[in-house]
């Protein structure tokens, strides 16, 4: 199980021909309390860095971009009625939507763990 991270604190976990998506725990914390998520449509056509999932907190409302291509397959409907998972399990119960990979090559510009980890040091 491979997971990947963006600049903009987007995570993807690799899970054979598929991807699951969501918000990195630094994303979380900067966030503060999520009162609030828009997950996009099943079926959608996602592209890489373009907007695809809305998250809202106590303190501010920001898009969620896509980490890769493709195409949604699965999203956690969980989140409308606890948005709070975000926060609780970010990596985990608080998953935004699961996606086709169009591109595998698009992962290649993306993190590793131990990249991201520097990434977000670099920022405090």
């Amino acid at each position: 199980m491979t997971v990947k991270y963006t600049k903009d604190h987007e995570w993807v976990r690799i899970e054979g021909a598929t991807a699951m998506v969501g918000i990195s725990d630094y994303a979380q914390t900067q966030l503060g309390d999520v009162v609030y998520v828009e997950v996009p449509e099943v079926g959608r056509k996602l592209e890489q860095g373009k907007e695809a999932a809305v998250v809202e907190s106590v303190k501010a409302a920001s898009e969620v971009y896509a980490p890769i291509s493709g195409e949604v397959t699965a999203v956690n409907a969980d989140l409308a009625g606890e948005p709070g998972r975000v926060n609780a399990d970010p990596m985990g119960e608080g998953w935004f939507f699961r996606m086709t990979i169009a591109k595998p090559k698009e992962l290649e510009a993306l993190m590793d763990e131990a990249q991201y980890k520097a990434y977000v040091e670099g920022l405090g």
